[in-house]
């Protein structure tokens, strides 16, 4: 049977942890498990039939980290180790009815921007995973313990795109409700379930009882099965072992809880046995799935920030050469920071999301939409509207987008819909339809509701949802279209009462040619509202065309009790002069909270001219750097834009270096050295680079020793550099070990160093049990040590 067909009527039990049950049964520290299927074949096989044995109805294959990347150093090929993973799984479960579940865990290394890793290069990374999966014999991808939105839309893409298999996905979050860079259960949702997975849901980091608010937000907005798989509680450490603090039994009834809300898929992930599967079968062994009510989601997303349509919303018109010479000439020059400008300044104005059209017929559009896309994602976390006619330019922005965006536009016109429309559905986009054809804009507006019923029913022909087509009814200037004024307005009114969709229109479109176009274009925005515009395109600078969006909002109940009103303009309050057009001259020290990196090299030199290379660091970079870490800590912002701060520092601290050679002075950069180094046994470093990027940004000499670092390495580079402060870590349990004897080691050599642990399984709990003199919950905590130990 399909696994699809089998969870609508039945639900489906995962098995447990892979590697808990490696632990029971000797695995060493360091040990690659994935080359276990070859080296201990029979313990694997043994693992799988225990777990079938316990009531698993899909089995896992140990195929967790089976990719090039964290493969490179094995004997073992990636196709050879699916290969003997899936068989290994297929003969443990003989001739049951047991679905095999190919298992597909992240790469290991950040993508861009927040690291090097292409969305190129991962999709071709996990596509040769899915290609072998298939054809060794799996029933199911499933792809797991994710905490970037963007590699897992890599994955997902890979999968449906080259296999016919279904397609599971589970993301890992945090207390905080939020993944490691910055996720949110609703984001996830909206951008997964529109890439047309077949299950969505959560895996690993936390226990049953920290995961239920996420649960809850998940099948709240879900509209297909979702999956649970929690660890069994959090870890804690026993006589030098990891152990977790919820028993079988406690764990199986909150699995039960979950079903009973409607889940459909559970399992176990860190800490969860045979024993905990047992048990989880035990209790919903007669529990029949939740049957799935519709639910209406009307938004968009990036990968850190959901904008429902709710109520008004604007977006920011100014990234669009048309009618704009500057930036025209920003897009033929490659001038990212002017563009990278408007966006931070729109959305500092209160646009809720950005338009994005980069049409010149000089450049080449595909390129140019894709790297505006990724600069502006890395800068600011609002929604995107890729707005362009060209449907390879709308694939490539579609592609490279994270989060679910606006394609603007499709028309009436067959053609157009049957080449856009399937980009839209694919990529799990919203579409703006526009109210024309090949015979033009109609004059009256049941003509152009008429053009907007024909493009909703093909839409939705295609499989895509009524709420996620706004209808665009089409703004013609007042100077030689008048009569046609009060007919868009109208159909506004009909495309809401026929159709029930929301509507979008470009407002400064009717001032076009006439004298005083900020009066008419408030006047017009405001008469709109009142006949139902949802979505109005416009200059979110202009102050007067926000304040009409407010005092709208006042008087139709939108803002209950006035209260955002109030808080703006309320007595007392700043008057918020008219940006109108403005790009004001930013100091150093708001380019680095922006993240404009390449304005940062011409302020730095400019700083250069009046302050020396340490009182820039001192006055303007660090300070700079920490109210971005305390935004961060506040969760104003995510891990993109943290990072793209320091990266902005980085240039800054280039353009010093450079000045302090080329002067020959005496001044001094760095306030110490500290080494940096993922222990032995363990492959992961995402965190650990992290961590080194911020504190190298802060004025640290940090000599980076890489992953699956020997004990005795570490040491002897201790004594070489007669370093201070050493910051340890590891993301696997199997490694603390590891962490412990390279601390033993410091120690016996008397070595007058102190020592930071960190990772995802590290905890303060961890570093006094293995004896560390500090534990860095983040990159932020880690900088607080390096001050408190180095100054």
């Amino acid at each position: 049977m399909d696994i699809r067909e089998y969870i609508k009527h039945n639900v489906l039990i995962f098995d447990g942890a892979m590697g808990t049950m490696l632990q029971t049964m000797g695995l060493k520290g360091g040990e690659l498990p994935e080359e276990l299927n070859f080296t201990e074949e029979n313990t694997i096989i043994k693992i799988h039939k225990r777990y079938i044995a316990a009531g698993s109805k899909a089995i896992t294959s140990n195929t967790f980290g089976a990719n090039e990347i964290k493969l490179q150093n094995s004997k073992y090929s990636v196709e050879e180790v699916i290969d003997r993973a899936v068989k290994n799984v297929l003969e443990a479960k003989g001739d049951k009815n047991i679905f095999v579940a190919l298992d597909i865990g992240p790469i290991g290394q950040l993508m861009e921007p927040l690291g090097t890793l292409s969305f190129e290069r991962a999709y071709d990374i996990f596509k040769r995973q899915v290609v072998q999966g298939e054809k060794s014999g799996a029933d199911v991808i499933l792809i797991e313990t994710m905490t970037d939105l963007y590699e897992a839309k890599a994955a997902i893409l890979a999968a449906k795109e080259n296999s016919k298999l279904p397609v599971f996905c589970t993301m890992s979050f945090q207390e905080d409700g939020r993944t490691f860079t910055g996720v949110s259960a609703l984001a996830m949702v909206m951008t997964l379930q529109g890439l047309g997975v077949d299950a969505i849901g959560v895996n690993c980091s936390l226990g049953p009882k920290e995961l239920e608010p996420i649960v809850k937000e998940v099948l709240k907005y879900a509209t297909i099965p979702v999956i649970v798989q929690p660890n069994a509680g959090l870890p804690k450490v026993v006589d030098n072992k990891t152990v977790y603090n919820l028993k079988a039994e406690e764990f199986a009834l909150a699995q039960l809880s979950n079903v009973e809300k409607g889940v459909r898929i559970v399992g176990g992930c860190c800490g969860t046995t045979d024993e905990y599967i047992r048990k989880v079968s035990e209790k919903i062994k007669y529990c029949s799935p939740k049957p799935m009510t519709p639910k209406v989601i009307c938004g968009v997303c990036s990968s850190s920030k959901v904008v429902l349509i709710d109520g008004v919303k604007v977006i920011g018109e100014r990234i669009n050469p048309t009618g704009k010479k500057l930036f025209k000439e920003a897009l033929r020059n490659g001038d990212m920071d002017y563009i990278l400008r408007e966006a931070i300044e729109q959305v500092e104005c209160g646009a809720h999301m950005l338009d994005v059209n980069v049409g010149l017929p000089e450049i080449n559009e595909e390129e140019v939409i894709a790297k505006v896309i990724k600069e502006i994602q890395a800068i600011t976390d609002v929604p995107l509207q890729i707005d362009s006619n060209n449907p390879k330019v709308i694939e490539k922005a579609l592609r490279d987008y994270n989060g679910k965006a606006i394609v603007n536009s499709v028309n009436g016109e067959e053609e157009v819909l049957d080449k856009i429309l399937p980009l839209v559905k694919k990529y799990g986009a919203a579409v703006v339809g526009l109210t024309l054809d090949k015979r033009g804009i109609p004059a009256s507006a049941e003509e152009r509701v008429e053009i907007a019923e024909r493009i909703l029913n093909k839409a939705l022909s295609y499989g895509i949802n009524k709420e996620d087509v706004y209808i665009d009814t089409l703004t013609l200037t007042a100077a030689s279209n008048q009569k046609e004024v009060m007919e868009t307005l109208r159909a506004l009114t009909l495309v809401k009462e026929k159709l029930g969709i929301k509507t979008l229109l470009g407002v400064s479109n009717v001032s076009f040619g006439l004298p005083s176009r900020n009066m008419i274009n408030k006047v017009f925005l405001a008469m709109a509202l009142q006949a139902g515009l949802d979505l109005p395109i416009i200059n979110p600078k202009d102050e007067e065309i926000m304040e009409t969006i407010a005092v709208f909002n006042v008087l139709n109940n939108e803002d209950v009790s006035a209260a955002r009103f109030i808080d703006r303009y309320g007595e007392g309050k700043k008057e918020v002069s008219n940006k109108t057009n403005t790009l004001k001259e930013l100091h150093l020290k708001d380019i680095i909270i922006k993240g404009l990196k390449d304005e940062a090299r011409e302020a730095t030199l400019k700083a250069l001219k009046s302050k020396k290379s340490q009182e820039i660091i001192d006055e303007d970079l660090i300070p700079a750097l920490d109210k971005v870490g305390g935004k961060f800590e506040r969760g104003e912002i995510f891990l993109p834009q943290m990072i793209q701060s320091a990266e902005t520092v980085k240039n800054a601290f280039e353009v010093i270096k450079h000045h302090m050679i080329s002067s020959k002075g005496n001044e001094t950069i760095y306030k110490g050295t500290i080494i940096m180094a993922t222990v032995k046994g363990d492959i992961h470093d995402i965190g650990k680079n992290i961590v080194r990027l911020i504190l190298e940004n802060y004025g640290y000499w940090v000599i980076d020793l890489g992953k699956d670092v020997e004990p005795g390495i570490i040491v002897e580079e201790i004594k070489k550099h007669d370093v201070k402060l050493v910051g340890l870590s590891a993301l696997m349990t199997t490694t603390v070990k590891s962490m412990e004897e390279t601390i033993e080691l410091i120690q016996k050599n008397n070595l007058d160093c102190k020592v930071f642990v960190g990772g995802a399984v590290l905890n303060q709990e961890y570093a006094d049990n293995i004896k560390a003199d500090y534990y860095a919950k983040d990159a932020k905590e880690a900088v607080e040590i390096a001050r408190r130990v180095l100054g």
